[in-house]
């Protein structure tokens, strides 16, 4: 008896491991922002996308690891009363998440590394100052010399399945480091950057049972 019980239970925690075991393809809606300290204009979130790819590895029972790969598009809005322009940072995004499954909802979190590819900047901002006045002007430039290469962040968010094949998530990542890089001398003024995204997303699953 003891060893039909023991039977069952492996045959059970085995046909759950490779139910929970696959990969897919995600893609969906970025608002990002770059929020911190010591920054002069008024920040607002900025709507993007991202897309990218995932694993889901059973550990044990409904727990699982599920690392991805994401192309991610961030940054910012800057406003004031003399500057507007929006910052776009374009990053590859490493998350390594636990996944806990709850009937159709997984729970996830864990931390994301991120490599900045590209920074640009688009709108009308102080381009040069005349004897002391600013001067503004339409502004079109790559600022990736103004921002760190590495991004590291925490993610938190929730999946839900819609039957086998596809789910549909939201998830928040708050970044843990000032990621603006300055060349010249810091001073206690400089502000303070850190990326908070907001994502909403659609999978699509393959493998599995």
């Amino acid at each position: 008896m003891k060893r039909l019980l023991l039977s069952a239970l492996v045959s059970a925690l085995a046909a759950s491991a490779a139910q929970a075991q696959y990969f897919g393809i995600k893609g969906g809606v970025n608002a990002a922002v770059l929020d911190g300290e010591q920054i002069q204009q008024n920040t607002r979130y900025n709507t993007s996308w991202h897309a990218g790819a995932f694993y889901n590895y059973n550990l044990v029972g409904p727990l699982s690891l599920r690392p991805e790969a994401q192309y991610s598009v961030q940054g910012s809005e800057f406003k004031s009363s003399d500057e507007d322009y929006t910052t776009r940072l374009y990053y590859l995004s490493v998350p390594v998440l636990l996944d806990l499954k709850l009937g159709p909802v997984h729970l996830q979190g864990g931390p994301q590394f991120g490599v900045l590819l590209q920074a640009e900047q688009k709108g009308t901002k102080v381009v040069s100052v005349s004897n002391g006045a600013p001067e503004y002007g339409s502004v079109q430039q790559q600022v990736t010399d103004q921002f760190k290469r590495q991004d590291f962040s925490l993610c938190a968010g929730a999946e839900i399945d819609l039957g086998k094949t596809f789910a549909v998530g939201g998830r928040f990542n708050a970044g843990l480091n000032d990621v603006a890089d300055y060349r010249d001398l810091r001073s206690v003024n400089d502000a303070r950057l850190k990326n908070r995204v907001i994502q909403g997303y659609l999978a699509i699953k393959f493998g599995g049972r």
